[in-house]
């Protein structure tokens, strides 16, 4: 359940990368649970709880997560795999929120669209997500999103050179 908040803004953003790999390397990355952890869930000073991860049309992935000491919040990414069409589309919402003791305390719902095109020999991804805010500033939250899609497309593109 979601505790009521008065505001609520809606955002969609674009980020564009490319990669020196192929398509099917960067939809490797994704479709590995390993490699898929290792750029997406785990990073320094990262606490995971608990991870699942089942890549298939329908499939969960999700878990908690915290940044820091125990003083700080925990998170929890509950996310449904909507379509997948191997080395060029994947499309997924989700939901991110805080793990509070009454629950999970959802702060955003989103729909977000990851396309593979082929770039000479890489690939250029694509990742647009559409998303309603309603926790803490929303506005603000819309911001902060965006930047931290754009870090972790940086952590991809760590993951496929130091894998390639």
């Amino acid at each position: 359940m979601t505790t009521p908040n008065p505001e609520l803004a809606h955002g969609t953003f674009t980020i564009e990368r490319r990669y020196d790999a192929s398509p099917e390397r960067v939809f490797r990355a994704y479709s590995d649970p390993i490699a898929f952890r290792r750029w997406f869930v785990d990073g320094e000073g990262w606490t995971i709880h608990d991870w699942t991860y089942d890549f298939r049309v329908g499939g969960y992935a999700g878990g908690s997560f915290r940044f820091g000491d125990e003083t700080n919040e925990t998170w929890f990414n509950d996310t449904e795999h909507l379509d997948i069409v191997d080395n060029s589309r994947i499309i997924v919402s989700y939901v991110m929120g805080r793990v509070t003791a009454a629950g999970k305390e959802r702060a955003s719902a989103s729909l977000a669209t990851t396309e593979l095109v082929a770039d000479g020999s890489g690939t250029r991804l694509i990742y647009t997500e559409q998303g309603a805010y309603f926790g803490g500033d929303p506005r603000q939250e819309i911001a902060m999103r965006e930047h931290g899609c754009g870090e972790m497309l940086d952590k991809l593109g760590r993951e496929l050179k130091e894998r390639s």
